[in-house]
């Protein structure tokens, strides 16, 4: 029987400033782009949650909800050096780690069991050693899978720390809204809701031709994961041949500037991925959606390729300004990289439009 742990920082970016200014604790908190140049929230603190402010809000309207809101730009140098103390903490746990991101991981601990450190003890110790050392919190998940304990995590934020003991796995799930089940998307949650299905448990009693009609093959792995099956293996090293971050827009776009702010954040991350994994790509790809849903995608193939967040953005935003024109709306964007040279590490993809 496998034990595995989900780990995921609660409102890492924000926490992370407040950590670093004790005058920013207690307050609510975003960080992310200016209002003025269209700015959106990359993450908020939890005094900012209480105004119903949430990542990827435009900012305009989270200083709306909140007046007094105060706002950081990001700083994702600061965020990846906290992300690599953290992952080394992970390790000292266990050497089974799969980063998802810079501030969450899944970890299996099936190896460090023993009768005195039974799984909830160790994510005990876990949270307790990332208090201690990092000044940060956690929420932990406790199950026999990666979906479960993904799931899990997120139960009791924040600073929580949610078990699911082998064999209930399927009572746990099935009281949940399907949203809440990995990889059940708000269009799929939305096409489930018409057919009257709104909870796990009662997707879980769906037959296999009922899902394969609606859903095709990705409909069996859907009433797997309802009812708790999923034996996914921790990935310790996974040799990806890209690494990209994308977001759709909130209202169509045309504005160069809104743009261009926007491609140099999702290169930001991107880069951040890079340096803290030594990688180096040669290729650097921009993907775009107009307002019509036409998507394409423009890449370019530098000799001297690419390892930083400002290479990486100079070259997107190139591609991006080649594609400007009156009139041409955009509702995505996207920046990735490809043709890697060197994987020392698991290239995660980062979390879509770089927001928590």
């Amino acid at each position: 029987m496998r034990h595995i742990l989900h780990a995921d920082f609660d409102a890492f970016y924000a926490s992370v400033e407040q950590r670093d200014n004790p005058e920013l604790r207690g307050m609510p908190l975003v960080v992310g782009g200016s209002p003025e140049g269209r700015g959106v929230v990359a993450s908020a603190s939890y005094e900012a949650r209480r105004y119903g402010i949430h990542s990827a809000m435009p900012m305009r309207t989270a200083y709306q909800r909140c007046p007094k809101l105060l706002r950081v730009p990001p700083r994702f140098d600061r965020y990846s050096e906290v992300s690599r103390a953290v992952m080394a903490i992970f390790r000292d746990i266990t050497p089974l780690v799969e980063p998802l991101s810079l501030d969450e991981a899944y970890l299996d601990v099936t190896e460090s069991i023993t009768p005195a450190r039974p799984p909830e003890v160790i994510a005990a110790e876990l949270k307790k050693k990332v208090r201690t050392d990092l000044g940060l919190t956690i929420s932990v998940g406790v199950a026999t899978s990666k979906s479960v304990a993904k799931v899990a995590s997120d139960m009791d934020k924040p600073d929580g720390l949610t078990v699911v003991p082998p064999g209930t796995e399927r009572d746990f799930l099935a009281p949940l809204t399907v949203d809440k089940l990995w990889g059940v998307g708000p269009k799929t949650a939305a096409r489930l809701a018409l057919e009257d299905v709104h909870m796990i448990g009662q997707l879980a009693q769906q037959t296999d031709a009922w899902l394969a009609s609606r859903f095709g093959r990705v409909g069996e792995h859907m009433r797997r994961l309802s009812r708790g099956e999923d034996t996914q293996p921790v990935e310790v090293l996974r040799q990806r041949k890209s690494v990209s971050a994308e977001t759709t827009l909130a209202q169509d776009s045309g504005d160069p500037e809104a743009l261009m702010e926007l491609v140099s954040r999702l290169s930001l991350r991107v880069g951040n991925h890079l340096s803290s994994r030594d990688m180096h790509a040669r290729t650097v790809k921009l993907k775009l959606r107009l307002a019509d849903f036409t998507t394409f995608t423009r890449q370019k193939t530098l000799a001297d390729g690419v390892e930083s967040s400002e290479s990486v953005d100079a070259a997107a935003r190139a591609l991006l300004r080649a594609e400007l024109a009156p009139g041409r709306l955009f509702r995505l964007v996207g920046v990735g990289v490809t043709g890697f040279d060197e994987v020392r590490d698991d290239p995660v993809q980062p979390r879509l439009a770089g927001f928590e």
